[in-house]
C-alpha cells in the first residue's frame, strides 16, 4: 500500500485490505473513505469487509463508491460532508488513487484556490492540470 499524502489531512491510495488497515491507523487516520465500487473487485476486498476490520480497529468508515463512468456531484457533497466531519487526518482509497484525489479537489473548489488544489494533488502524485477549468467552473458555483 502506498499512502499519497494530499494534503496535512487527507491522503489515498490504491485498493487496499483489511490488514492495512492496521498501518491506516498507525499514522494516525482516523476515517477511512472506500471511493471504489464494489462491481470492481472481488467479494473478499469489499467495503462491507473492509468496515467491519476498520470499526473494530476504532476507524470511522464511509463507502462513497465512484464509478469508473463518472463522478457526481452526489459523490462531491458525500465526500465533502465527511471531510467536514472527520475528527482527524482521512485516508481515501480506490483502484490507484486517482478517483480519491479527483473527489478531495472538487469537494475542496471554493473553498481551496484552484492552483493549490491542482498542486497538491500533484505533489500526491496526481496530475489533474486537465481538469483545472471544471475545478475553476465548480469553485465560481460557490461564490456568493
Amino acid at each position: 500500500m502506498n499512502i499519497n499524502q494530499v494534503a496535512d489531512d487527507y491522503a489515498v491510495s490504491g485498493q487496499i485490505c483489511e490488514a492495512d488497515l492496521v498501518t491506516i491507523k498507525q499514522r494516525g487516520f482516523t476515517t477511512v473513505i472506500c471511493n471504489r465500487p464494489d462491481q470492481e473487485i472481488e467479494a473478499a476486498l469489499h467495503a462491507a469487509f473492509i468496515e467491519a476490520e476498520a470499526k473494530r480497529l476504532g476507524l470511522a468508515f464511509h463507502y462513497n463508491p465512484v464509478s469508473n463512468q463518472g463522478m457526481t456531484m452526489e459523490n462531491v457533497t458525500a465526500q465533502a460532508a465527511v471531510l467536514a466531519a472527520a475528527s482527524g487526518p482521512v485516508f481515501a482509497y480506490c483502484r490507484s488513487g486517482m478517483r480519491s484525489a479527483v473527489c478531495w479537489s472538487f469537494a475542496n473548489a471554493g473553498r481551496l484556490p484552484v492552483d493549490d488544489i491542482v498542486a497538491a494533488t500533484a505533489a500526491a502524485g496526481y496530475n489533474l492540470e486537465n481538469m483545472r477549468p471544471q475545478f475553476q467552473a465548480l469553485a465560481a458555483q460557490s461564490q456568493p
